[in-house]
């Protein structure tokens, strides 16, 4: 199993991001898919997910509104659209699979520096 993130970058306030994430190694189709951020000195803090066939979507209060999770089971791959970037929003950037009520399998993460 491998999950590899990319698009993170540095970018100025109120500014926007498409974030990826490349699966590969299982059934990227049959699986509940995370994103999951953690800032500098916090922990980690579960952003949004979606189901295998892409058509429900979760979002956390912090970034609803502001975020878009997609998914293209042909390509294999996860996304997230950030959109109206706030200086907290700065952190390294995670996908996660999902399995039995647990996060199973991580990226490595992609970091999201946002600054004037």
């Amino acid at each position: 199993v491998q999950l590899v993130e990319s698009g993170g970058g540095m970018v100025q306030p109120g500014g926007s991001l498409r974030l990826s994430c490349a699966a590969s190694g299982f059934s990227f189709s049959s699986y509940y898919i995370t994103w999951v951020r953690q800032a500098p000195g916090k922990g980690p803090e579960w952003l949004s997910g979606i189901n295998p066939g892409g058509d429900s979507t979760y979002y956390a209060d912090s970034v609803k509104g502001r975020c878009t999770i997609s998914r293209d089971n042909a390509k294999n791959t996860l996304y997230l659209q950030i959109s109206s970037l706030k200086p907290e929003d700065t952190a390294l950037y995670y996908c996660a699979r999902s399995a039995s009520w647990s996060l199973d399998y991580w990226g490595q993460g992609t970091q999201v520096t946002v600054a004037s």
